[in-house]
């Protein structure tokens, strides 16, 4: 189940990558949902004012779409940091996206004050990687082609 914060992170992350009004479509796969859920909660969003959409154009977030999306990525930043660096969860993106809908500001806090968050943060976040560019783990790369023994 995607939140409101879980699309507003991702309607944030496209703005970023693209520069431009977010392609439903983009968010629809970027959240693993149909495109019709994805025009459904943009539609919530909007209604909240969070986001303004146009048909044909894409989806941007209002300045308080923004502030949400910005603080729901620091949230997550520090749960995935949390779950990596301080308790080694290999799984830790999965984890990650199943805690942060219950984990509260208070919570996300606490985890903050053990984690050492960066300055940099939300900024941090890397949409290709998935992740936090601040996680003390080894991102899988492309793999090697083998070569030959001597």
């Amino acid at each position: 189940m995607n939140t409101a914060n879980q699309y507003l992170k991702a309607i944030y992350l496209i703005q970023q990558q693209d520069n431009e009004p977010a392609a439903t479509g983009r968010v629809a796969d970027m959240l693993d949902v149909s495109p019709a859920s994805a025009n459904e909660m943009i539609g919530k969003l909007e209604d909240r004012g969070l986001a303004e959409h146009e048909k044909y154009k894409g989806v941007s977030l209002t300045d308080d779409g923004i502030v949400r999306a910005r603080d729901a990525l620091q949230t997550y930043c520090i749960i995935e940091r949390f779950l990596a660096n301080v308790l080694g969860v290999e799984e830790f993106r999965a984890e990650a996206r199943e805690l942060e809908p219950v984990i509260d500001g208070t919570v996300a806090e606490r985890l903050d004050t053990i984690i050492d968050r960066k300055p940099e943060c939300p900024d941090c976040f890397d949409p290709e990687l998935d992740a936090c560019r601040c996680l003390d783990v080894a991102f899988e790369s492309e793999p090697e082609s083998e070569q030959p023994a001597d």
